[in-house]
């Protein structure tokens, strides 16, 4: 078998960062038309119509859909049969990433937290985010990549709630952060709660709710039905499409779950701006790439 090229994860790393920020998901897509049609609000439907027009305009130019252009993700699952090296994959996506920034170009967006120096490359200590899973009886290297801007960034919210708290208490918080953040996710887009799990893992697991097909529903039941139960409280708010007024606050709400303490129930909540943005690709060991959401 051929030695990998890890210069083809470099390169994918790079095209996914463009692609996520300039091509607008085929599901985001249909749920905003879906969303567009059943709004009545005269403000909303023109909030509607400016979406539309940036959408056509980043098409037609292929340029960003926002010029936020985030923080960048990459979410990986890692095939049992790809042959993988964990630093050099690590390596090749920063590179790309920072490639992506300088060669398009766009704005970089990471800086230092205290002294707030701008390296204008979208990378810098700890960037890009890196989650990794692995995939049994696949020969594959799936990365999903997500740019994450501070609109909507900046309203997440976690909370470690106690069992007796029960799950109204749950739903409240859901509810009550999407109320206090108002317009600034600019909405609609995704809400994507975390629920169970750690401190640190319920906040991973909210982050894994936004990158979920809009509308796509949990297997499990009863958290499938506390999903459309959110989403329709939250659509019933009435604060509309940025916030203007309207009766689409949200696209969808997904919820991601793992198993808690049993004296804990932590949730997070992630959302996600109305271009929900992510790009996806599958490497193969022969170098063949699939393009994808």
């Amino acid at each position: 078998m051929a030695v990998f090229d890890y210069q083809l994860v470099e390169d994918v790393a790079k095209a996914l960062y463009i692609r996520a920020l300039c091509d607008l998901p085929p599901d985001v897509r249909r749920a905003l038309k879906a969303a567009a049609k059943r709004e009545t609000n005269p403000t909303a439907q023109e909030v509607f119509k400016a979406i539309f027009k940036t959408i056509e305009i980043a098409d037609t130019h292929k340029t960003l859909i926002c010029q936020d252009t985030g923080l960048p993700i990459y979410m990986l699952k890692i095939g049992s049969a790809f042959p993988w090296n964990g630093s050099e994959i690590k390596k090749r996506l920063k590179i790309g990433a920072e490639r992506a920034t300088r060669e398009f170009p766009f704005r970089g967006s990471s800086t230092h937290p205290l002294t707030r120096m701008n390296p204008q490359t979208s990378v810098g200590e700890g960037l890009p985010v890196l989650y990794c899973d692995f995939v049994e009886d696949s020969s594959r290297l799936d990365i999903l990549m997500v740019p994450k801007g501070s609109g909507s960034e900046n309203m997440s919210r976690m909370r470690m709630f106690y069992p007796a708290d029960g799950v109204a208490a749950l739903k409240k918080f859901v509810i009550d952060t999407v109320f206090e953040t108002g317009a600034n996710p600019c909405p609609p887009g995704i809400i994507g709660v975390g629920l169970g799990g750690t401190a640190d893992l319920v906040m991973k697991l909210a982050k894994e709710a936004i990158v979920r097909p809009v509308g796509q529903r949990h297997p499990d039941p009863e958290i499938a039905r506390m999903e459309t139960e959110l989403e329709d409280a939250i659509n019933s708010m009435g604060r509309g499409p940025m916030g203007l007024g309207g009766d689409v606050t949200t696209l969808a709400v997904h919820i991601e779950t793992a198993y808690t303490h049993i004296t804990q129930n932590p949730v997070a909540i992630n959302t996600q701006c109305w271009p929900a943005r992510r790009a996806r690709a599958k490497i193969s060991p022969d170098g063949k790439v699939e393009y994808g959401y």
